[in-house]
């Protein structure tokens, strides 16, 4: 098989016509790669896009042909995939305010160029999830900027912009639905659609996981302050409390007792979601 790209944490190889996407155990904040490796997190990825894929089949296709049929080295963590012409527009829906969001918001009462209503706070609701892209900045080349709609339909056209944002609030709708039945809350979310050969577009990547979402413990949700995060946030909360860090390559090695926390919460979320003791 070829190496096509290796990504902060995936791999991706072609084989055949088909492509096969490994997740690995790596971490990713501000978009630097730490040094250390949560365990099992490459595997919890994969298992539960693959559980998401499933879920929201009837929303939207996705590129996924096998978890089963890839090499013996990479079962659990790797599938066998379609390949797609991936829309260059990180596609994000926003249900709450945090993160990023949250920053633009204090500045301009928007995010993306959707005027939300003043007063809002850290965690506060919004009354109707929206649509948020940024541009798709390739690994090296600076960080994503917000897109206005507009934005999106002078990049990929009026049609195609329109149907990358009604599969994106869709997905988030739907699996918020599912996720606020087990206890959860999303928060805000990224989805990656490509083009496949037949011209329809189809989710490829990962889905609804700690690394593409934000997830809160929904009995514990209260705006003003930060949540508790059952995602990858809390790495980076631990992270801004090192002095010596200026979030540039090279990454700090992570604490054994913060990885152990870290692959906690990625367990916890994806056993509370599927139902589903991780082992």
């Amino acid at each position: 098989m070829e190496l096509l790209h290796s990504g902060k944490v995936r791999e991706v190889y072609a084989d055949g016509q088909d492509i096969l996407l490994v997740a690995s155990d790596r971490i990713s904040i501000y978009d630097v790669v730490l040094p250390t490796p949560i365990p099992d997190k490459g595997k919890i990825l994969t298992q539960l896009s693959l559980w998401w894929f499933e879920q929201l089949a009837d929303v939207v296709p996705n590129h996924v042909i096998s978890s089963t049929d890839v090499p013996a080295e990479w079962v659990g963590r790797a599938v066998r995939c379609e390949r797609l012409d991936m829309v260059m527009v990180e596609c994000i829906a926003r249900g709450y305010l945090a993160g990023s969001g949250l920053k633009e918001y204090e500045r301009d009462g928007a995010v993306s160029g959707v005027a939300l209503p003043p007063g809002l706070i850290e965690g506060s609701r919004i009354a109707e999830p929206i649509f948020t892209p940024t541009t798709k900045v390739p690994p090296g080349e600076g960080h994503d900027e917000f897109m206005t709609y507009a934005d999106v339909e002078e990049k990929v056209g009026k049609e195609e912009a329109a149907e990358l944002k009604r599969i994106t609030l869709e997905v988030y709708r739907r699996g918020q639905e599912i996720a606020a039945s087990k206890g959860i809350i999303i928060a805000d979310t990224k989805i990656e659609l490509g083009i496949a050969g037949d011209g329809s577009l189809k989710l490829g990547d990962e889905l609804l996981t700690p690394d593409s979402s934000r997830f809160w413990a929904a009995d514990e949700w209260k705006p003003g302050g930060t949540q508790r995060y059952l995602d990858k946030q809390f790495l980076r909360d631990w992270s801004s409390s090192l002095t010596d860090w200026d979030r540039t390559a090279p990454g700090p090695e992570i604490p054994d007792e913060v990885v152990e926390a870290t692959r906690n919460r990625y367990v916890e979320v994806y056993e509370r979601l599927t139902g589903e003791r991780w082992v």
